[in-house]
């Protein structure tokens, strides 16, 4: 893993700052409930989140500004750091490498079958001779391959180490992010309850436009600091979609491991086990008494050799054939995107409406202030 990624490693942090101090806070496995509430956190983070509620102050419009902005780019960081890490894998490069491995194995014995056993009878020492070194030939081309082959295998390895580093560390953002937006919201929660219909009162008692406005711009503020919470809730789902990408690619790279893994330990010394069976018939076959053992030996290797060469023709076609990421995932990413964006539209229309009726409010409050000085006068 490279330093950019060990150095980004760290643990759910909350400050008004752009480039937060680390601090040390317990990390839970992962966010297991999707609804947005602190049942999510543990007592630690609920007590860190109560803290860090009551230190907002939605009249520093610099912390406003800044709230959050310190987990959204670390995200960023995070991201490109993933590209520069983890590069698209050619995995059909390793398929066509397996592919040829098959190859090697079936060209040797369909060479054996082509020339047939009638050679044997006329040349038997020869026959041996001439299997054996079929046999180095090809020994040295799949030998070649598999080297190649081990050689993915280990980055492959390391690379879904890598993945699962950085999926412990989006639940660490998707964490840290859902603190900010429950702090914030409960932040909001207390002034639209307690401070708000406290200004207004006041406005009321006093019949001052300037507690009028007092109120207005806290409710201003607040819509301002709802529109920031939910640009952390936007980042929070970029966060649960990077989850499942993550998997999907370290699902492909273990498929190909697992691959890679099955020729060399299963299907290469199966094979090689085989050629000496084979070379050991061949000897016993040069006695007549024989002739029928051979026979039986070569269809036998030639019935597995079939076996095997489409087992792999076929699982390599498939495997060929399947894109890197499934129709059905790219549908639920499409749906979630789709229903996030009605929801903001929803939410954007209902904040329109909720400032048109301040708005009516405000005149009316305004008439009554002036019908009331008139009845002073």
């Amino acid at each position: 893993m490279s330093s950019e990624l060990k150095d980004m490693m760290a643990v759910p942090t909350l400050s008004f700052d752009p480039v937060p101090q680390t601090k040390e806070v317990l990390v839970p496995a992962t966010p297991e409930e999707t609804k947005l509430d602190d049942s999510i956190l543990s007592d630690a983070e609920k007590k860190m989140v109560e803290d860090f509620a009551g230190q907002i102050d939605l009249h520093n419009t610099n912390g406003i500004l800044q709230y959050g902005t310190s987990t959204q780019k670390k995200m960023a960081d995070f991201s490109e750091t993933a590209l520069e890490n983890v590069r698209t894998k050619d995995l059909g490069q390793v398929g066509e490498m397996l592919a040829n491995v098959v190859t090697e194995l079936k060209s040797f014995d369909v060479q054996e079958e082509e020339k047939g056993f009638l050679s044997f009878l006329k040349k038997p020492a020869n026959k041996i001779s001439n299997m054996k070194v079929k046999y180095e030939k090809a020994e040295v081309n799949v030998e070649r391959i598999c080297q190649v082959l081990e050689g993915h295998q280990m980055q492959l390895l390391k690379d879904v180490a890598l993945l699962d580093k950085m999926y412990e560390q989006n639940l660490v953002y998707f964490k840290e992010l859902s603190m900010y937006i429950i702090a914030g919201k409960k932040k909001l929660q207390k002034v639209r309850d307690t401070e708000i219909p406290q200004l207004i009162a006041k406005a009321k008692m006093s019949g001052l436009p300037e507690d009028a406005q007092a109120a207005k711009d806290l409710e201003g503020l607040c819509d301002r600091f709802e529109k920031k919470i939910h640009d952390l809730d936007l980042t929070r789902m970029i966060s649960i979609q990077t989850a499942p990408q993550i998997r999907l690619v370290q699902n492909s790279d273990t498929m190909m491991v697992e691959k890679i893994q099955s020729t060399v330990v299963n299907t290469i010394p199966l094979w090689k086990s085989q050629m000496v069976l084979a070379l050991g018939v061949e000897h016993a076959s040069q006695a007549a008494a024989a002739q029928r053992q051979v026979t039986d030996m070569t269809n036998s290797l030639l019935r597995k050799n079939a076996e095997v060469l489409k087992v792999a023709s076929v699982e390599s076609a498939k495997e060929s054939e399947r894109g890197i990421v499934d129709l059905e995932t790219l549908q639920n990413t499409n749906a979630s995107l789709i229903s996030t964006l009605d929801e903001v539209m929803q939410i954007q229309a209902d904040g329109r409406i909720k400032r048109q009726n301040a708005e009516v409010e405000l005149r009316k409050m305004e008439a009554e202030l002036k019908n009331k000085l008139l009845e002073i006068r």
